[in-house]
């Protein structure tokens, strides 16, 4: 990736995510290799302004005897030439795995470093797990436990709590997953002390979903068309959530247009149009107009593609949405600490 970032803190932050992506690229070859046809994953690069205020890389998922969608993003943006942003650059590795097996839970995980320009900086830590089919209790057991040791006892409480809020929908009077970690402004005051606690905290996250996944498509090497049809009913539910309720997603398509495909990454392979019409009437306004524009986006198929060029359809109505009605950003999800990205990239 090209970087130009000056502060030692960011490069290493760089070093650090580009570390955890190939980590985490590789395991999920292994599981191709095992369950799949050894498709890798391969590399997609975009670029911050032709790379002039960085950019990134994401390795997606092609193996599709194994994935219904996965990417695996880094990227750092920076604005070196520019002393008026707040910001002076946001590092981060942000994935989102969708088996292709409903019986084989969805995870999200997200860590990043922002420094800004008066030299102070934090690190954001996210995990969650999302299954099609509940219940799931080992999963859930797996991963609970995995973030109860990788959080410590300090940290635990924090992020389950602000974890469990930040994924609400209240609309659906539900959570997005069954297992939440959130944890914002992570800052003890030793850079090298807590990047090595975000460190061990992926690699936790990340072998403790290689180990759900493995089990589940060792135990279910097949499936039904009802087991089929509630995963693509709880695809739908994750883009509500993802294009209504996610401010890290919003934020990082109202700051600029150059990696919209990659921003969407996210968004599974197919939804059910008709359920996600059914949830407009339980919308507050404006956001009733939000999930309207994102049906006109989406195609009049069942089930509902959500293939490249529709992906950037969504984008542009989310950014249009929210240039219409900016005071609309509050209903968004929230938890106690919410973070200025918008602001530091003004």
């Amino acid at each position: 990736m090209r970087t130009n970032a000056r502060s030692s803190e960011a490069k290493i932050a760089n070093q650090l995510v580009e570390k955890l992506q190939a980590y985490f690229v590789n395991k999920l070859n292994d599981v191709t290799h095992t369950f799949g046809t050894s498709k890798k994953c391969e590399a997609v690069e975009w670029l911050r302004d032709e790379g002039r205020h960085g950019g990134g890389v994401r390795f997606e998922a092609r193996d599709e005897a194994v994935f219904n969608r996965a990417s695996i993003n880094v990227s750092q943006v920076h604005y070196d030439d520019d002393n008026t942003k707040k910001l002076s650059s946001a590092t981060a590795i942000s994935s989102i795995i969708h088996p292709k097996n409903p019986h084989a839970p969805s995870m999200h995980m997200h860590f990043s470093w922002t420094q800004i320009r008066n030299g102070k900086g934090y690190w954001r830590l996210m995990a969650d797990l999302n299954p099609s089919l509940l219940p799931d209790d080992i999963a859930k057991k797996i991963f609970d436990t995995m973030l109860k040791e990788a959080a410590g006892e300090e940290y635990l409480e924090e992020g389950l709590a602000q974890g469990n809020r930040y994924f609400n929908i209240p609309v659906l009077g539900r959570t997005r997953g069954i297992s939440h970690f959130y944890l914002e402004n992570f800052n003890r005051g030793d850079f090298e002390r807590d990047k090595l606690y975000v460190e061990q905290f992926a690699k936790k996250v990340i072998n403790a979903y290689i180990s759900i996944i493995n089990r589940a498509l060792n135990e279910h090497k097949s499936y039904g068309e009802e087991e089929k049809q509630k995963q693509v009913d709880y695809h739908t539910l994750y883009l509500f959530q993802v294009l209504t309720l996610d401010r890290g997603t919003t934020s990082g398509l109202l700051v600029h247009t150059q990696n919209d495909v990659g921003i969407m990454g996210s968004i599974p392979s197919h939804v059910n149009c008709e359920l996600l019409s059914s949830w407009v009437k339980k919308m507050p306004k404006p956001q009733n107009e939000l999930l309207l524009a994102l049906l006109a986006a989406l195609p009049n198929e069942m089930p509902t593609p959500v293939e490249e060029d529709t992906k950037k359809k969504l984008a542009n109505a989310v950014r249009v949405h929210y240039k219409k009605y900016p005071k609309a950003l509050n209903l968004q999800a929230s938890r106690e600490i919410i973070p200025p990205t918008l602001a530091n990239h003004s």
